[in-house]
């Protein structure tokens, strides 16, 4: 349903259970979860279909979550495995990723979402899209009405192969200085946790977790997060965790690939000391 990697890892389950096609997320403009929902379950009787697949993204599982209670249908969301069967056999993520549920989907027609970043990307050929039914105006009552852009520029949180993310730690709004000086240098994008946006420091936009932002860069440096099971559940895709933090035993630390044991404003700032000397 949508483009991009977590697609294709839907893909990847999706065609254990028969030969797909695909209905785009975008299909319909601007965004309308319950226009997409109709739309699908449409195609799917039409095409008899055996099982629907989505990503596990915000709009994957808004528009499964409609869909599931159009067709009167169980549904599995945020799925890492799934074996077709009667019932259908489904491991997926819950409590924020930090435990795996195995169950049985007992349902004529298995509705699955597919946890983004923990299923290998498929590389076979893009399915063949189906043409849908134009919407009827009651199923565009709620839809996108306008896109306000981030208030901070650079480099996005969801494409970012670097992210230098501050917490509680940092102290204050101004404490995010150093944050900001680290990241552009490196080229990153700034994150921040739960914590960080409920004091008002920076804006959600910048949140990193289960109810912020889930991301995938190449590094993740943690800078003052004791590391909550809601923001450690938005790192599942990170390649490298790097961690600084005065209490060696927070659970970031003790989850991450690299660590710093010391205060960050001390060692944010030679971090950033040391990159400029190199340059």
């Amino acid at each position: 349903m949508e483009d991009g990697d977590p697609s294709r890892q839907t893909l990847t389950l999706a065609r254990k259970f028969g030969e797909p096609r695909s209905v785009r997320i975008d299909a319909i403009l601007p965004f309308a979860p319950d226009a997409l929902a109709t739309a699908l379950a449409q195609a799917a009787d039409e095409l008899d279909a055996s099982a629907v697949f989505a990503a596990g993204t915000e709009r994957g599982n808004e528009v499964m979550a409609r869909l599931a209670a159009r067709m009167d249908l169980p549904f599995a969301a945020n799925c890492i495995a799934a074996a077709p069967g009667d019932p259908v056999e489904v491991t997926r993520l819950r409590w924020g990723g930090s435990l795996l549920e195995e169950a049985r989907l007992h349902s004529p027609r298995p509705l699955i979402t597919v946890a983004p970043h923990t299923v290998a990307a498929d590389d076979g050929s893009v399915p063949p899209e189906v043409d849908l039914h134009h919407p009827h105006d009651r199923d565009l009552t709620v839809r996108v009405s306008d896109h306000v852009e981030p208030s901070s520029a650079g480099v996005s949180l969801a494409a970012a192969k670097v992210i230098v993310s501050g917490g509680r730690g940092v102290g204050s709004k101004e404490g995010f200085a150093i944050i900001e000086e680290l990241a552009a240098l490196l080229g990153a994008a700034v994150g921040c946790s739960r914590a960080v946006t409920s004091a008002g420091w920076r804006p959600h936009t910048d949140q990193v977790g289960q109810t912020g932002t889930k991301v995938a860069p190449e590094v993740y440096i943690a800078c003052g997060i004791s590391g909550a099971t809601q923001h450690m559940a938005g790192l599942k895709g990170a390649k490298r965790i790097v961690a600084i933090n005065s209490d060696p035993q927070a659970p970031l630390m003790l989850n991450a690939d690299y660590t710093v044991t010391g205060d960050l404003k001390e060692i944010v700032p030679a971090i950033s000391a040391e990159i400029r000397k190199r340059r």
